[in-house]
């Protein structure tokens, strides 16, 4: 079957940056819905016309990855406003409540940048966000869509949830 929307794709990739530096690999095969919500719209228009087997490589600049680093999503927050146990690294959806920073959106997932005694540092940025990635894909399936997935534009799994670990997160345009 040719990949045309609507279809369910099965993909394998290995992401790098534009330097090849391995980023993520996913190995085992996972449906995407094709057509919808699930992949970055330069991922479609690269699978377009292709079919099970077919290898493709892609060279994505941040605006059609995950968007130019916005220095804009930083903030400070007080460090009274999180759990005792707190480290770099950890991610909360959302700036946690009495959060004093105006105007910073709140569905995005802030991940912990540095913990000082007195306040937290928060990047509300895709952690590939200014990066430009290389990106190997392997079609390993292509089947069609059944009704409801077409009707919810998606098979569950988006590019960036699958990077990300947060299954059924599919926003990623």
């Amino acid at each position: 079957m040719i990949i045309a929307s609507p279809c369910v794709v099965s993909l394998t990739w290995q992401l790098a940056d534009a330097q090849n530096n391995p980023i993520d690999e996913l190995a085992q095969p996972v449906e995407f819905f094709y057509g919808g919500d699930d992949l970055l719209a330069k991922v479609e228009e690269a699978l377009a016309g292709h079919a099970e087997g077919d290898e493709l490589h892609l060279h994505l600049e941040p605006e059609h990855a995950f968007g130019d680093y916005d220095p804009e999503l930083v903030c400070f927050e007080a460090r009274r406003l999180f759990p005792e146990q707190l480290e770099p690294g950890m991610a909360f959806e959302g700036l946690p409540a009495g959060a004093l920073t105006p105007g910073m959106p709140t569905d995005a997932l802030y991940v912990v940048t540095e913990v000082y005694p007195s306040h937290v540092v928060l990047d509300g940025n895709h952690p590939l966000a200014g990066m430009a990635l290389r990106l190997h894909l392997r079609v390993r399936g292509v089947r069609e869509a059944n009704d409801d997935e077409i009707e919810a534009r998606s098979v569950g799994q988006g590019f960036v949830s699958v990077l990300d670990g947060r299954p059924g997160d599919s926003a990623m345009h």
